[in-house]
C-alpha cells in the first residue's frame, strides 16, 4: 500500500505498491495508517559545558562534567489511502519534548543567553503531502516532503542507526530531518529506486560556522520564503543481496531567499551544491552503514559579511560561513544473539557496534576568513543495540568527540530507549 510510504525512510519510501495500477480500484482491508517513533535518552558528559571551553580550553581541561535527560524526537504519523492511486501522509514532530523555541548559551559569541526559534509555530509539521501513484515505477508527491540527501535524511528512524542520537556528522552540517515544500517524482524499477524533487531553496540568512547550512531549511516566520528554488535527486541500487548503494545531491541558490534580501545580498547567488554517497549492508547477522558528504557554498565571504552586519534583532546567527563542509562516517555491528539459537528464534537481537565520524562545518574557508578549527572534529563510538522485539530498541554507548590538540576531548556515556511502529486500521 502506498500509504506505508509516509515515514519517508529507506524502507517506507519503497513500500509495497501493487504491480498493476488497476488494483487501486479494488477494496482494501486497511486504508488508515497510524504510527510513529520516539526516543528517550539519558547522558553523562565528562567535560565542561561552559561556553568558553573552546576559546579558553586550558581553563577547562579538568572541569567537572554534567548530565542531561532528553527526548530527541517524538513523532506521530497519519496516512490514508483513498484508492485509485491517491493517498496522503502527515508527520508531526516534537523535538526535545518542546515547541522548537529555547534559550541557549552561545558558544561562539560572548556567552550571552539567547532565545532561539528554529521554526515558526508550536510544533514541526515534518511531512504533509498528497500522492498519486500510477505504478511502482511512477509516483508523484506534492506538499511538505523529506529531502533524502545523505544517509540520515533517508534513514532517520531510531531503528535505522546504531548510535543513541542520530549520526553526528550529517546531523551537524545538514538539516536533519530535512523537509521542504515542493513536488517529487519517485519510483522503483527492478534493482533501482530513484527520486527527483523541486523544492524551495535554503535561506543564507540562517547559515553559521557551527552548523554550516543546517539552519537554512527552517524559517522563523509563519511562512517559508521561496524566491530561490532548488532541486534534489537520489538514486539507490539493490543489485547485490543485502546491499544498498546510494548517490544523492542538492543544488540551489540561497542568497535572496530571506526577508529584506534587497541590498543585503545584492548580486549574490549563494549557490549550495551537495554531493553524497551512502551505503547499507544487512546480511549474515551483520549491519554496516557508511556515508560521505561534501558541500560547497558560493559567495561565502560576502554572505558572512552581510550576516554579520545584520540588525541586532535579526534572527541571523551573524557569524562566519564556510565555503565548504564535509562529513563522513562508518558503523558496523554484529548480532551476538545469532550465536544463541533459542534467543535468535524468539526474535531477540543484540548488536555490538562501533562507529567512526569525521566532520568539519568549516572544512574550507576563503583566505581572508578565520579558520575556526574547533569545528573540525572526529568521534569514536562503541555500544550496543538490544531489540527485545522488532519495534523496540534499547541503546547504550560510550563516545569520545576528538579535537585538535589545543582543545579538550569530550567523552560521553549515553543510554536510550526508542520505538518505531506502523499500525494499519
Amino acid at each position: 500500500m502506498v500509504l506505508c510510504a509516509i515515514v519517508g525512510s529507506a524502507t517506507a519510501l519503497s513500500a509495497t505498491i501493487p504491480n498493476d495500477s488497476t488494483q487501486y480500484d479494488k477494496p482494501r482491508k486497511s486504508r488508515l495508517t497510524l504510527g510513529g517513533y520516539g526516543e528517550a535518552v539519558a547522558s553523562r558528559m565528562f567535560y565542561s559545558n561552559n561556553y568558553k571551553r573552546y576559546t579558553d580550553a586550558s581553563m577547562y581541561k579538568d572541569a567537572k562534567g554534567f548530565g542531561q535527560f532528553d527526548l530527541p524526537h517524538v513523532v506521530f504519523f497519519v496516512g490514508y489511502d483513498f484508492g485509485k492511486g491517491w493517498s496522503i501522509g502527515t508527520e508531526i514532530e516534537f523535538e526535545h519534548g518542546g515547541t522548537e523555541s529555547a534559550v541557549e548559551i552561545e558558544e561562539e559569541e560572548t556567552g550571552e543567553y539567547e532565545s532561539e526559534i528554529e521554526r515558526g509555530g508550536e510544533v514541526a509539521l515534518e511531512q504533509f503531502w498528497v500522492q498519486k501513484s500510477f505504478s511502482p515505477a511512477a509516483n508523484i508527491r506534492a506538499g511538505h516532503i523529506i529531502v533524502p540527501v545523505g544517509a540520515t535524511n533517508y534513514g532517520h528512524m531510531p531503528t535505522e542507526f546504531f548510535t543513541v542520537y542520530r549520526p553526528e556528522g550529517e546531523n551537524t552540517i545538514f538539516p536533519c530531518t530535512w523537509h521542504e515544500t515542493g513536488v517529487s517524482f519517485w519510483g522503483r524499477h527492478k534493482d533501482w529506486r530513484y527520486e527527483a524533487m523541486f523544492i524551495a531553496g535554503l535561506d543564507a540568512d540562517r547559515f553559521n560556522n557551527k552548523n554550516w547550512i543546517h539552519g537554512g531549511s527552517g524559517s522563523p516566520y509563519e511562512f517559508k520564503m521561496a524566491t530561490a528554488y532548488a532541486g534534489a535527486v537520489r538514486v539507490d541500487n539493490y543489485s547485490i543481496k543485502g546491499l544498498r548503494l546510494s548517490l544523492s545531491g542538492y543544488l540551489g541558490n540561497s542568497a535572496n531567499n530571506t526577508l529584506n534580501a534587497t541590498g543585503k545580498y545584492e548580486g549574490l547567488h549563494g549557490t549550495v551544491a551537495i554531493g553524497a554517497f551512502d551505503f547499507l549492508y544487512n546480511d549474515h547477522n551483520v549491519i554496516a552503514r557508511g556515508n560521505f558528504d561534501y558541500g560547497h557554498l558560493s559567495n561565502s565571504l560576502e554572505i558572512t559579511n552581510a550576516n554579520k552586519s545584520s540588525r541586532k534583532d535579526s534572527p541571523s546567527p551573524k557569524n562566519s560561513v564556510a565555503e565548504a563542509a564535509i562529513a563522513m562516517g562508518v558503523e558496523a555491528g554484529y548480532d551476538i544473539f545469532s550465536l544463541i539459537s533459542s534467543l535468535h528464534q524468539r526474535g531477540h537481537r543484540f548488536y555490538l557496534f562501533g562507529r567512526y565520524d569525521y566532520y568539519d562545518s568549516m572544512f574550507k574557508t576563503v583566505s581572508s576568513m578565520v579558520d575556526e578549527t574547533e569545528w573540525g572534529r572526529q568521534k569514536v563510538t562503541f555500544g550496543f543495540n538490544y531489540y527485545p522485539i522488532k519495534q523496540v530498541v534499547i541503546k547504550g554507548e560510550w563516545s569520545n568527540r576528538i579535537f585538535k590538540p589545543q582543545y579538550n576531548n569530550e567523552p560521553t556515556l549515553s543510554l536510550g530507549v526508542a520505538y518505531y511502529g506502523m499500525f494499519h486500521l
